[in-house]
């Protein structure tokens, strides 16, 4: 096995995941967009219209970065997808905050706090599997400048 195969296999399978996932939530925006209204802030506009803009932004999203033969597609793809799941971050609050209020405290906190910590993590795995960025792995010595570095 050639040096870093078994990290390439690694992000190939977490590509396929992340944009299944995104076609699964996308299509469920389009097909069922009832969850997804009640979970919406209040101050979003024409909130239909945005629910059928975010489930076409994950499909497209999804499609991009499963796509095989355009790396620049695949990194657009990471970072539609990173910013999505980045101005999608208020819903998930507000949709905590829902809950919380109800006297069944809904989904209840061993849903919400674990849903939160892991939208940093999603942005993250975008931009990595999207080859935005190679972070948390070092720069290896063909990816640096061969340009001494400034004071």
């Amino acid at each position: 096995m050639k040096p870093g195969a078994g990290g390439r296999a690694g992000l190939v399978f977490l590509r396929w995941l992340l944009g299944l996932l995104y076609l699964a939530a996308g299509a469920l925006h389009l097909i069922m967009p009832d969850p997804f209204l009640r979970i919406t802030p209040g101050w979003v506009p024409e909130p239909e219209a945005v629910i059928r803009l975010t489930g076409l932004a994950e499909l497209l999203g999804a499609a991009a970065l499963l796509q095989p033969w355009s790396m620049h597609l695949r990194k657009a793809g990471g970072i539609g997808l990173a910013l999505y799941a980045l101005f999608v971050w208020p819903a998930n609050i507000h949709h905590m905050m829902l809950d919380m209020a109800r006297p069944d405290h809904g989904w209840r906190m061993a849903y919400h706090i674990p849903r939160m910590l892991l939208q940093p993590v999603l942005i993250w795995l975008a931009l990595r599997v999207g080859g935005v960025t190679r972070w948390p792995r070092r720069r290896s010595t063909s990816d640096q400048s061969p340009l001494p570095p400034t004071p």
